[in-house]
Order: C-alpha cells, then structure tokens, then sequence
C-alpha cells in the first residue's frame, strides 16, 4: 500500500541531499541559468515548489519567484531557506489552484507533473499553467522518459538505481500507466528505511498533446538543461512550450 501522503513532514525533512543527486551544484547551475534565461526578467511560478531546491537558488539570481505546492511539510523546509516576503507560496493543487497575477515562465522540474495520477489531472495542470501565463508565455516540463524497454515480458520491477547505502526500484503497472518508486535507504545494520511514491508516467508525445490541448506549441525539447540534443536514447528531456498567440 502507498501512503496517502508520501510527502510527509518525515521525508520533507529528509528530502534535501545537498551537494548530492539532484543537489549537486553543477545540476542547479545548469537549471538555474536556463530558467532565468526563460524568464527574461519577468515573474515566474514553480508548480510543487517543495523545499525550494530550485527556486531558492533562482531568486538569489534576482528573479521574481512564487511557488505552488500541496504538501505544507515541504513549505516549512522551505521556510527555512526564504521567508514568505522572498518566495511567496499558495498552497494547493498545482492543477486547480491560481496564484495571484501573470507571469512570464511557469516551470515544473524532476518529474513532479507525474505525481498527478491520471491524464485528466495532467491535461489540467497544462491548463492552469496557461491560465497563469502573459500572452506568448513559457511552461517548461523536466520529465524522464518510460524506462519500459528494460521490461522483458512478464517482469514488472526495474532497479534504476543501486549505490552504496542506496537502492531504487520501480515497479510497472503498464495497462494503467502508473510506476511506483520504491527507495530503500540503508546502513551497516539490519535496518532499512522505505519511502514509496505512486506515479503516472507520460510519453513525450502524449505530454506534446497535453500541451496542445491547454493551447501551447513545443518550442524546444532537449535532452538536459544544456541544451543536449534528444534523441531516441535520451533518458529525461526538459521541454518548453510556448502559449500560442493565434
């Protein structure tokens, strides 16, 4: 059984690994500088704004941030970092609930959209980002790509992840395109920890249909933040779309 609430006040206070995975300092500077770039010196939103990984280190750049986000053990961790006058926060459902005012970017990082666990819920989170956008603005997706093809049939589990202390493992239902990530945590001792959450991934195709739909073009796809070319042996992608003007 998954929890109801995976993002807890136990795993927000465990969530940040700094200087480490997706903390690592060369990772946030790549994020960060294509992110303002976006932004163009206007305001810009975070759906699942979490602890503030990203939006911390953007607003120290000078850029105007607000953040979206469900879990209010999340917004303590990031209370810790930026007061409410640095980064303001509305709490809710980044597919329903509004901030207030425009903005230029709004941005989703690390495969957050997929903790929405079905389609409706994904096509409607395009949609309130358009809401959210001045004309001719900016919704950017980080999202990893399904890693089915390490399915043989018959087998539903996948280790992506097995390092010192450390394994991850996905497990597949592919009828309802749902993954739960299981990440087990361990020391020297018997002991192990388990943090478990529900997923619905997207194939880039359907999330460039999802985009259309809520009225946006795909301006740019890219393998990383760099600007990396995707190809077929991409393993995530950060794509940006651009609210259409017709």
């Amino acid at each position: 059984m998954i929890p109801s609430d995976p993002w807890d006040r136990e795993t927000a206070r465990s969530y940040d690994t700094p200087d480490t995975g997706m903390f690592a300092p060369e990772l946030l500077r790549q994020t960060v500088d294509r992110l303002a770039a976006l932004a163009g010196g206007g305001r810009v939103l975070e759906f699942a704004i979490g602890t503030g990984r990203v939006a911390v280190p953007l607003r120290e750049r000078g850029v105007s941030v607000t953040g979206i986000e469900l879990s209010t053990a999340m917004i303590d961790e990031l209370r810790a970092k930026a007061d409410e006058a640095a980064i303001p926060v509305i709490v809710g459902d980044m597919a329903t609930v509004l901030a207030p005012g425009r903005f230029s970017l709004v941005y989703l990082v690390y495969n957050t959209i997929t903790n929405l666990l079905t389609q409706k819920e994904q096509v409607a989170c395009f949609r309130n980002a358009a809401r959210h956008l001045e004309a001719g603005g900016r919704f950017v997706v980080e999202l990893g790509v399904p890693d089915l093809r390490k399915l043989p049939p018959g087998q539903t589990a996948v280790v992506f992840a097995d390092e010192p202390g450390y394994i991850g493992l996905d497990t597949y239902d592919v009828l309802n395109q749902r993954v739960v990530s299981h990440h087990f945590r361990f020391g020297d001792d018997r002991q192990a920890n388990l943090l478990r959450s529900a997923h619905r991934y997207i194939w880039p195709s359907e999330l460039d249909l999802m985009a259309e739909l809520a009225g946006f073009d795909l301006e740019e796809r890219s393998a990383d933040w760099t600007g990396t070319p995707f190809t077929a042996e991409s393993g995530s992608h950060v794509s940006v779309y651009r609210l259409a003007t017709r």
